[in-house]
């Protein structure tokens, strides 16, 4: 089993909710979060403006503000085999990719094992490819 986990914009929550649903996948946690990407900023802007002390006022000085200025988010985790790693992934892009910077990131991760809190009951064949 895979854990997939990822980071997509605010408004893309319906659409990511109706497109795993749709390709079978119904359970998930979402959450808000806040962060960033890694969108780059030439670092002789950014020198020039400690120089002047000031920002300007142009969409430069925007981008310097949203440098570091943390962007509301929602985090979607769920749980899948492994061979629907591949199913769920494409259903995520498919929903939320715009093709611009910041559409989000996906993130898929092994589990080693899972336990049911009704029976503790554990299952740690899971890493070793049983369901």
């Amino acid at each position: 089993m895979r854990e997939i986990m990822c980071f997509i914009r605010m408004n893309k929550v319906n659409d990511t909710k109706r497109a795993l649903a749709e390709h079978g996948f119904p359970a998930f946690t979402c959450r808000k979060c806040l962060g960033r990407g890694k969108n780059n900023i030439d670092p002789a802007l950014i020198s020039a403006v400690l120089e002047s002390g000031e920002l300007p006022v142009s969409p430069v000085g925007e981008n310097l503000t949203e440098f570091t200025r943390l962007i509301a988010k929602r985090f979607f985790t769920l749980v899948v085999d492994d061979k629907d790693v591949k199913k769920a992934v494409d259903a995520i892009i498919a929903a939320n990719q715009t093709g611009n910077p910041g559409d989000g990131k996906i993130f898929v991760l092994p589990i080693m094992e899972t336990f049911s809190v009704r029976t503790g009951e554990g299952n740690t064949e899971i890493s070793k490819g049983g369901a």
